[in-house]
């Protein structure tokens, strides 16, 4: 698999990203806008929104271009459809219910086998929960440093209205797939959506 070796930090400043949302701490109080030495293009701006959703959630293109055209099969608005793909990825909910500090530490959780949906052993990452899933941290890996630790480190983060969690059983459950306006995230998925129209 392709791995993108650019720095967090770095990415982050590229693309205009606040590395809280990726979970982790910004050293610095203000986050730089990327520099521009010309009044950035339509298909630019459309460009960047792209990469943004990518890197958020750690996809590849290939994928990324596939969810796109799952949502556009699905009734409804397309971008929004495509926020809630993204959104219902296992690693995602892994990160969103508070069992890892970051979606990459969720993915690496996830391929391990330490994550059951339903009381069944998941390791694929792109796994998409529905409503009604019961997920859940693996009996042996309870007692992990990584999964205790990123529970101490995400106790003031809340956990969105469409998730419920247990953190005296590790566990929570998928009450619905979220509406746009639960997913909080500066993303403009309607520029993706031209992008890929074209």
């Amino acid at each position: 698999m392709a791995i993108n070796r650019t720095p967090v930090l770095k990415r982050c400043r590229q693309l205009g990203i606040d590395p809280v949302v990726l979970g982790y701490s910004s050293k610095k109080e203000s986050i730089r806008q990327p520099k521009r030495r010309r009044k950035e293009s339509e298909y630019g701006m459309q460009l960047r929104e792209k990469q943004k959703a990518k890197f958020i959630y750690g996809v590849l293109e290939k994928q990324f271009r596939g969810y796109f055209m799952k949502a556009k099969r699905q009734q409804g608005i397309t971008g929004e459809n495509l926020m809630r793909i993204l959104e219902s990825r296992l690693d995602n909910v892994v990160f969103r219910l508070g069992f890892a500090r970051t979606r990459k530490e969720a993915r690496q959780t996830v391929t391990h086998g330490h994550i059951l949906v339903n009381g069944r052993r998941v390791d694929i990452p792109s796994y998409r929960v529905r409503p009604g899933d019961l997920v859940s941290v693996a009996p042996k890996a309870k007692e992990m440093l990584v999964i205790k630790s990123a529970l101490v480190s995400n106790e003031r983060m809340q956990v969105p209205a469409w998730l419920e969690v247990d953190i005296e059983k590790l566990q929570g459950s998928v009450l619905s797939l979220p509406n746009r306006d639960q997913i909080d995230l500066d993303i403009n998925e309607q520029l993706i959506v031209e992008l890929y129209s074209k």
